[in-house]
Parts: structure tokens; C-alpha cells; sequence
């Protein structure tokens, strides 16, 4: 095969791998689950702050999952939100499953600041 078309084949596998939830072009494979969240950002799949987030008082709980989903408990109502987010530095962008947005940032390795809430990183 001309290197001309093997060029051109790793340039559409990389569009269609950075184009995260579109279907793939005919021939080629589905890219992995954690590029189909819909955040066409692959550098939100590496971050330092994946885990569990608290309010002090316990009642606000964010899971940020490491394939870009998270899941909010309020008080006793457990996954009370779900959608995706995404961290660009310190900055954190959420959009649950109905379209609402939110957004906050961290201000240390174990504080977010979201909401006018204050979460704490629990290890």
C-alpha cells in the first residue's frame, strides 16, 4: 500500500478517536468506552482529581469517575444527578444527562470549590 494511503488511514483513525461519540467512519473500529462520553477531550481522561468529593456536612457527594461520568448523591437520594464533565486544569465543567451545566474549580489538590458549595477530596 502507498505510504500516501497508510498516511491518510491514521490521520481518519485519529479523527474519528478524537471525535468521541460519532459514529466511525465504515472500516473502522468503535473507540474505546472511555472516548465515547462525549467530552472530545481526551485530557480529561487524565487528571489528578478522579475519586470521591464531600461537602464537610456529608449532604452533597460528587464520584468523579475516570471515564469522564460522574454521579451526585444529595442527602439520602443516591445518584440524584449523572452526566459527564470535564477538567482542563483546574477548571471543571459539568453537564448532567438533562442538558443543566455547572461548572467549578479546585483550588487545591483536595478542595473544590462548586456551586457556592466547598467539597473536600476523601481519600
Amino acid at each position: 500500500m502507498p505510504k500516501a494511503v497508510l498516511r491518510s488511514n491514521h490521520l481518519a483513525r485519529i479523527a474519528a478517536l478524537t471525535l468521541a461519540g460519532s459514529a466511525p467512519a465504515a472500516g473502522m473500529q468503535t473507540p474505546p468506552a472511555a472516548l465515547q462520553t462525549g467530552t472530545n477531550s481526551i485530557m480529561n481522561l487524565h487528571h489528578p482529581y478522579v475519586g470521591m468529593w464531600v461537602t464537610d456536612d456529608g449532604r452533597v457527594r460528587h464520584e468523579l469517575l475516570p471515564d469522564g461520568r460522574y454521579d451526585e448523591a444529595r442527602g439520602t437520594r443516591e445518584s440524584a444527578y449523572r452526566g459527564r464533565y470535564e477538567v482542563r486544569g483546574d477548571y471543571i465543567q459539568y453537564r448532567d444527562d438533562t442538558g443543566f451545566t455547572a461548572d467549578g474549580n479546585f483550588v487545591d489538590a483536595d478542595t473544590l470549590h462548586h456551586g457556592g458549595m466547598i467539597l473536600r477530596r476523601r481519600r
